[in-house]
């Protein structure tokens, strides 16, 4: 890929993400960061992110969204129960809330009623059915508590950590190439 191509691909993540937030706010999300959107990341289509009662939902500051999330405020199994005469008209609602500083991994489902904290990681592929106290790690079908988030930076620490984020895309394949020389 050339330097054109990855300037290209930025700029269209950066204004892609800055969309996706104010979609999300014209679809009724609230965000209470000071900018109302303070470094939230939708790395998702918004619509399918939020469904469709979007307005039940509140984010917090400093929150990413990654690839196939899904917040999901009613209860659609409900539908089965319409065919008796006496819950014909019955739908279930309840609103999600996120705190600040949490990060949800790719294809995560969030369910309706959910608070998660703030300083949360949610792990890739989790199905959140109850609320996800502060300073947590969870994931799992259904979303079990993993560790505490001091006990994920202890575990990440002892890791080969790689500074990475200031790099060009080529230096920093290059610095992850030199970091594995195993594997190259």
């Amino acid at each position: 890929m050339n330097r054109l191509q990855i300037y290209y691909y930025k700029l269209l993540y950066h204004i892609k993400n800055e969309y996706a937030v104010k979609i999300a706010r014209k679809m009724g999300v609230r965000f209470t960061g000071l900018n109302g959107n303070e470094e939230c990341v939708i790395l998702t289509d918004p619509f399918s992110l939020f469904g469709s009662e979007p307005y039940l939902i509140t984010v917090g500051k400093h929150v990413e969204f990654t690839l196939g999330v899904r917040l999901i405020t009613h209860d659609g199994g409900l539908w089965c129960l319409r065919k008796n005469k006496f819950f014909n008209n019955i739908d279930y609602f309840a609103p999600i809330i996120i705190g600040d500083n949490v990060f949800i991994g790719n294809n995560a489902i969030i369910l309706p009623g959910v608070r998660i904290g703030n300083n949360c990681i949610v792990g890739a592929g989790a199905v959140v059915t109850h609320d996800v106290p502060s300073n947590t790690v969870v994931g799992g079908v259904p979303a079990k508590t993993i560790k505490t988030m001091h006990e994920y930076s202890e575990k990440v620490n002892l890791k080969g950590i790689i500074e990475t984020k200031p790099l060009s895309k080529r230096d920093k394949e290059k610095k992850i190439k030199q970091s594995f020389p195993e594997w190259f």
